[in-house]
C-alpha cells in the first residue's frame, strides 16, 4: 500500500487510531477526534503567532522552576488512559495551540498521554466551532484541568476550570490586568503581556 501522504487519499468518514494516524505523512496538520480526521486551520495568521509566542514566553520563564512543562502545536496530545493496546486504541490526537502538563510522568517520545493540565486555543477564523464547541465538550470530558479560549479579534481571554466534571466560566479577561491561571494558584498572566500591539 502507498504511503498517505495526502488528505484526499483519505476517507474522511472513515474512523481512525492514532496507530494509523502515525503512518501518514501529510504535508497538512491534521486531529483526530473521536476517530474522525479533522483537517485544522492552513498557516495561522500574523496576530494569532504573536499571541502565541508572547503566551509561550511568558508561561515558560515563569514555569522555569516548577516541573512541569509548557509546549506548542505541532504536539500531540493523545486524550485517552493508557491500555495494553496502546496506539491502536487512541482515537482522539489533538494539537493544542499551547498545552501545560505538570506530570512528566504522562510524557513520552511521541507527546503527551492524557489530558494536559492547562490548555489554551487561540481562535482564528476557521478553528472557531471547533474550539469553542468540539474541543470544549473534548477537554471537559478527558478532564482538562483548566482550558484559556483566547479571541484575538475581540482582545479577550474566557478562562474555565473544571469543577464537578463541568467547566465552570472563571472569568472573561477584555481590559489591562491579572488574569489568573487557577491550576496553579501562585502564577498569572498580564493581559497586557498578552495583547501588547496586537
Amino acid at each position: 500500500m502507498p504511503p498517505i501522504t495526502s488528505l484526499s487519499q483519505l476517507d474522511l468518514t472513515k474512523t481512525y487510531t492514532y496507530a494509523d494516524y502515525l503512518t501518514w505523512q501529510l504535508t497538512e496538520w491534521v486531529e483526530l477526534i473521536r476517530g474522525k480526521v479533522r483537517p485544522m486551520s492552513p498557516a495561522p495568521r500574523v496576530v494569532h503567532q504573536r499571541i502565541s509566542s508572547r503566551l509561550m514566553g511568558i508561561i515558560y520563564a515563569r514555569l522555569a522552576q516548577h516541573r512541569c512543562e509548557v509546549f506548542h502545536a505541532p504536539f500531540d496530545v493523545r486524550l485517552t488512559t493508557t491500555s495494553a493496546n496502546g496506539d491502536a486504541e487512541v482515537t482522539t490526537v489533538v494539537q493544542p495551540d499551547i498545552c501545560v502538563v505538570y506530570d512528566p510522568g504522562k510524557l513520552d517520545e511521541k507527546g503527551c498521554v492524557g489530558a494536559p493540565d492547562w490548555i489554551i486555543e487561540i481562535l482564528s477564523p476557521g478553528n472557531l466551532a471547533r474550539d469553542t464547541k468540539e474541543k470544549f465538550d473534548l477537554y471537559e470530558e478527558d478532564v482538562v484541568g483548566e482550558y484559556w479560549i483566547v479571541s484575538p479579534g475581540e482582545k479577550s481571554v474566557t478562562v474555565y476550570v473544571l469543577r464537578d466534571g463541568c467547566y465552570q466560566v472563571r472569568g472573561e479577561f477584555y481590559t489591562p490586568g491579572l488574569i489568573p491561571v487557577h491550576t496553579l494558584p501562585e502564577f498569572g498572566v498580564e493581559w497586557t503581556e498578552v495583547f501588547k500591539g496586537v
